[in-house]
């Protein structure tokens, strides 16, 4: 595989340290990037991600979607590495799926008895 096809990225997590880097192909999807944010998350954090789905990549102040090859998204990589050759930083944020928030907050929705107990003089 030619140099000019792989692209170095690191990732940015939300204490300032970092994972990688890592060289990836000019074809490897957003989602690729994720699993392996998700396989080789350090120990010892206190926000861990439980699935990939739980993890948004943010590059040049945008969500990259999963569907996106590193290439698709090469244009601004370049411009922020400084047109090539430098290692890209993704910055990573994890985001708990609705449903296990939503379970976790039990909400008492029981209507509620109001007794007034006013007297009128």
């Amino acid at each position: 595989m030619p140099a000019e096809d792989l692209v170095d990225v690191k990732f940015r997590l939300y204490d300032g340290s970092d994972i990688g880097p890592f060289r990836y192909s000019a074809t490897s999807t957003v989602d690729m990037l994720k699993q392996r944010i998700v396989s080789d998350w350090p120990k010892g954090k206190t926000v861990v991600p439980k699935a990939v789905n739980e993890v948004k990549l943010i590059s040049s102040g945008k969500i990259l979607d999963n569907s996106k090859t590193v290439g698709q998204c090469q244009v601004p990589f370049g411009e922020v590495a400084g047109g090539g050759g430098g290692v890209i930083v993704m910055h990573v944020v994890i985001q708990p799926s609705l449903a296990k928030t939503k379970t976790e907050k039990k909400i008492d929705d029981s209507p509620r008895k109001i007794v007034c107990s006013c007297s009128i003089l």
